[in-house]
């Protein structure tokens, strides 16, 4: 009986003891654990619940899902970014996009060494590799694909939604023939970007008033780049007001760029460039024969003419890619999805002039087109 009473007495404490341990555990006595599936808490505490962690920090943040694009818990909580850029060729105008997009993002608070990391990749005018890259990107989960030129563009867009990635393309000159954008400007799905598209009619213009005799215009392109194809159309379409007849011939790949510039220098009386990755890559190949008959090259872009090209009405790819990497820092912030906003197009072309390319071809740039220059370069760069 003694023995008995004992057990009890210890049986007693031992429960005293446990129920003050569960106590100091569990906080005040008017604290409830949540509910894991419900998402609610009591008064003062915080619920620790996995599943909607990236909600909560989302909501915190004021991010709703549906503007914050992409529902992982990578891409809603973190505050680092990484971007994976994609460049289709090595030439000036491309390289300055890219520049341009990561001044827009670190003007937009996102800055390659502080909160933000980029992979890039070039795949030197070859669409197999270009492929590569993008697949490569999607599998590192990069939070967002900046793809620049058109076809670049185009693999981003197949492996970006596979893995939903936002694609933000620059220089692509013709969204909706590239099937990246719909006829009112709209996206096709979570990509969108910014527009190199050629002032054709100013830069018709341009040469006629640089070139009042010349009467066949030449003009190379690659058959499997889309963004030359459109503008061969428009170039068509549009010469006949200038009194210009063009001469449009195709290549395939950088080997045939040698042949058919011979070919084309035959039958043009001067030349003038698209935005085409594969020629304007071997665009010295292009000027050197050029030079050699005293033919005039005119170019699409500011770095074209700093090359040796006559003059062009183009654009600054500069400020292009720093529109893009703006675009680029609302979708990555959450502030919108890619799917939201229309492709953009710089409107304002500039003309740029090459002083030292007109000496060499004995041509004098008419006075009221010197004066409204934004840049005359006096040397040709090498």
């Amino acid at each position: 009986m003694k023995k008995s009473m004992q057990s009890i007495i210890i049986t007693a404490a031992a429960a005293v003891l446990m129920g003050a341990a569960l106590t100091a555990c569990a906080g005040s006595p008017d604290t409830v654990l949540p509910d894991p599936d419900s998402g609610s808490t009591a008064p003062g505490t915080t619920a620790v619940n996995p599943r909607n962690d990236a909600q909560n920090a989302s909501a915190a943040a004021g991010i709703s899902p549906s503007e914050s694009g992409r529902t992982s818990d990578k891409s809603l909580t973190q505050k680092t970014y990484t971007v994976g850029i994609g460049q289709f060729a090595s030439h000036g105008s491309l390289d300055n996009c890219r520049e341009g997009f990561l001044l827009g993002l670190s003007q937009e608070g996102i800055t390659e060494g502080q909160n933000l990391t980029v992979l890039y990749e070039n795949s030197q005018t070859d669409g197999g590799i270009a492929s590569q890259i993008v697949s490569n990107f999607a599998a590192r989960d990069v939070d967002l694909i900046c793809a620049i030129a058109t076809p670049m563009a185009q693999s981003a867009y197949g492996a970006g939604r596979k893995q939903d990635i936002p694609v933000i393309y620059t220089a692509v000159t013709d969204p909706v023939a590239a099937e990246l954008a719909r006829a009112d400007g709209t996206p096709v799905g979570e990509i969108t970007g910014t527009s190199d598209k050629l002032p054709v009619a100013k830069q018709l213009q341009m040469i006629r008033a640089i070139l009042p005799d010349a009467g066949t215009l030449g003009i190379l392109f690659t058959t499997s780049e889309v963004n030359s194809l459109a503008a061969i159309e428009e170039y068509k379409a549009s010469a006949p007001a200038y009194g210009f007849e063009i001469v449009a011939m195709g290549i395939s790949s950088t080997a045939d760029i040698p042949l058919a510039a011979d070919s084309l220098l035959q039958k043009a009386d001067c030349v003038t460039n698209l935005t085409d990755n594969t020629v304007v890559a071997s665009l010295p190949v292009i000027l050197d024969k050029a030079s050699q008959k005293n033919i005039p090259v005119f170019g699409s872009e500011i770095e074209q003419v700093k090359m040796g090209c006559l003059a062009a009405m183009g654009l600054d790819y500069t400020d292009l890619g720093i529109q893009t990497g703006k675009m680029a820092a609302a979708v990555l912030k959450g502030e919108k999805r890619a799917c939201e906003m229309n492709f953009q197009v710089i409107e304002e072309a500039a003309f740029y002039c090459n002083t030292k390319a007109a000496e060499n071809l004995g041509i004098t740039i008419p006075d009221e087109l010197t004066a409204s220059a934004r840049e005359r370069f006096t040397e040709i760069m090498q």
